[in-house]
C-alpha cells in the first residue's frame, strides 16, 4: 500500500503531524505497536501528574494544622488514586482515536514497523510505502548493568504507576527529573524513600544552589539522598531488595521493599529495522538528524525522544511544528537555538529556561545576575511556601535575558514570563518596571529584577 506519508509512532509530534497531514490532503499511515499518544499520554506527563495532583491533596491534608485547619485520619487510598489516573489516561487515548476516525484518508496501522527499504517498511504482515517517512518512536527506561538487578526486579516510571499496594520503602536510582518526582509522590503517599544518585548533587544540569535548595526542600519532607554513590550490586534477600554502594566515604548497604530504577531514558529505536532504510543512530541508538530533522536518508525524519536532546512534550510537539512549517508552509525553520522551557514537577517546582549560570559562564558571556529566596515574596509568605528561590541570568552587553530558574509552588508558571521576553527579544528592565498584581508569586519579579547586578559585584555580594 502506497501512501503520501508515513508516521511511525503516535507521539506528541505523531498525531499533530499525521492528523495536519491528512486535513492537507495527503493520504497518511499511522502506526503505533501501544496505546495512541505516546510516552506522554499513557506513561509520562498525564498519568505522573494525575498522581501527582493527589499526592500535593494528601501532603495539604496531612499538614493541614499548619495552616490552622483541622484534619484528622489523613491516608491514602492508592488503587483509588491509580483509577482515577487510568481514567484520565483513558480520556485522552479517546481524543487521539476520534481524531483518526474523523479522517478518512488517516489510517491507523497496530503494530511493530520494521524497515525493510529506504522508503518500505511492514508492519505484521502489510507492506507501506511512502516517499516521505516521520519517525517519532520515543524513548523507554535505560536499565543499567548492574549485578543481580534483573533477577532481584525492579519498577520503572511506567510500571510503578501500576501499583496498588503502597511501597513501605521505595529505593530510587537516579537523582533526575522523574526519580524525584516520584520519589516526593510515594513519600507523601506515605512510603520511606531513598534516593542513591552517582552525582555530587541532585540535577546536575542545574545551578549547585537551585539544585541544593530543591534537594534541602526534599529531605525536610523525610525524603532520604545516597549522593556520589554507585549500586554495584542488587539482590533480593527475604523479599526485601538490598543495594550494595560504592560510597568512597563509607561503602554500605541499603535495603527496601521495592526499587525504582531511573537513570535515564533509552530511545526506541531497536526493532525498527534502521540498517535496512540506511538512518544512521548515534552510539546511544538515538537518530541522528540535521537542524531541520531531516536524518542522512532524504525523505525520513525524526522527531521527539528518538532523536535525542530536550526529552519533553512540548518539544516533540515543536519539532512537529517545525516539520509542518518546511514542508507544507514554505518555511525553512531549524531546531538551531531553540527557546526550551521546562518544569520539573517537584513541589517546590522547578521552571528553567534558557541557560544556568555555569553554562553561561562557560560559553563567554559577561553576566549579570539575579537572585531572591521565596521567602521575600509576600504571596509565598501568606501561603507558607516559602521553599525555593528565583535565579536569572542576564547578558551584561546588552540586558538581554539568557537563562531563568525558578524554583518555587508554581515555578513552571512563572518562568513562562520570562520566557517571553527571551522570544521577544526585550530586555529583562522591561520588568524591572512593571506593575504586578498583589500579592502574587509573579510579583517576586520586582524584588528579583532589583537585585540584578554585573557577575563580579553580585559574586562578592554573596560570598560575604
Amino acid at each position: 500500500m502506497k501512501y503520501d506519508a508515513i508516521v511511525i509512532g503516535s507521539g506528541q509530534a505523531g498525531n499533530p503531524l499525521s492528523q495536519k497531514l491528512a486535513d492537507h490532503g495527503w493520504t497518511v499511515a499511522l502506526i503505533e505497536k501501544e496505546h495512541l499518544g505516546g510516552t506522554c499520554i499513557n506513561t509520562g506527563c498525564t498519568p505522573t501528574k494525575t498522581m501527582i495532583a493527589s499526592a500535593q491533596v494528601a501532603h495539604y491534608g496531612r499538614n493541614a494544622p499548619r495552616w490552622g485547619v483541622r484534619a484528622k485520619d489523613v491516608s491514602v487510598d492508592l488503587p483509588a488514586i491509580v483509577a482515577r489516573k487510568d481514567k484520565v489516561v483513558q480520556s485522552f487515548r479517546s481524543g487521539q482515536q476520534h481524531k483518526v476516525d474523523q479522517r478518512p484518508n488517516l489510517r491507523l496501522y497496530r503494530g511493530q514497523a520494521r524497515f525493510t527499504g529506504s522508503h518500505r517498511l511492514v508492519v505484521r504482515d502489510q507492506e507501506l510505502e511512502a516517499e516521505r517517512i516521520f519517525i517519532n518512536t520515543g524513548a523507554r527506561a535505560a536499565i543499567p548493568r548492574i549485578e543481580g538487578l534483573d533477577a532481584a526486579g525492579y519498577l520503572t516510571n511506567a510500571s510503578i504507576m501500576e501499583l496498588t499496594e503502597l511501597p513501605e520503602h521505595l529505593l530510587i536510582l537516579g537523582g533526575g527529573y522523574i526519580g524525584l518526582e516520584f520519589g516526593q509522590m510515594f513519600r507523601r503517599f506515605g512510603s520511606r524513600v531513598a534516593v542513591i544518585h552517582h552525582s555530587d548533587e541532585i540535577l546536575p544540569r542545574e545551578d549547585a544552589e537551585v539544585a541544593a535548595e530543591l534537594r534541602k526542600a526534599l529531605e525536610a519532607e523525610g525524603i532520604h539522598f545516597a549522593l556520589n554513590t554507585r549500586t554495584t550490586r542488587v539482590q533480593k534477600t527475604n523479599g526485601q531488595i538490598v543495594l550494595t554502594l560504592d560510597d568512597p566515604n563509607s561503602p554500605s548497604t541499603l535495603s527496601g521493599s521495592h526499587l525504582l530504577v531511573a537513570t535515564g531514558r533509552t530511545p526506541n529505536t531497536d526493532g525498527l529495522g534502521l540498517e535496512k532504510a540506511g538512518v544512521e543512530i548515534d552510539s546511544r541508538g538515538f537518530i541522528k538528524v540535521n537542524s531541520r530533522l531531516e536524518t542522512n536518508v532524504p525523505g525520513i525524519w525524526a522527531l521527539g525522544d528518538v532523536k535525542g536532546g530536550p526529552a519533553f512534550t512540548h518539544i516533540s510537539y515543536n519539532d512537529y511544528q517545525i516539520v509542518y512549517a518546511n514542508l507544507i508552509e514554505g518555511k525553512n525553520l531549524t531546531i538551531e537555538n531553540r527557546y526550551v522551557p521546562y518544569s520539573v514537577f517537584t513541589d517546590p517546582q522547578l521552571g528553567g529556561v534558557g541557560l544556568t549560570e555555569k553554562e553561561a559562564r562557560a560559553k563567554g558571556y559577561k553576566l549579570k545576575i539575579g537572585k531572591i529566596p521565596m521567602s521575600y515574596v509576600a504571596r509565598a509568605i501568606e501561603r507558607d511556601e516559602t521553599s525555593g528561590l528565583m535565579k536569572l541570568i542576564v547578558n551584561a552587553s546588552n540586558d538581554r535575558i539568557l537563562g531563568a530558574s525558578i524554583l518555587a509552588s508554581e515555578g513552571g508558571e512563572l518562568v513562562q514570563m520570562l520566557g517571553v521576553l527571551m522570544l521577544a527579544d526585550l530586555p529583562y528592565t522591561v520588568l524591572k518596571g512593571a506593575v504586578y498584581i498583589h500579592p502574587t508569586l509573579a510579583e517576586g519579579f520586582f524584588s528579583l529584577m532589583e537585585d540584578v547586578k554585573p557577575l563580579d559585584q553580585e559574586s562578592r555580594a554573596h560570598s560575604g
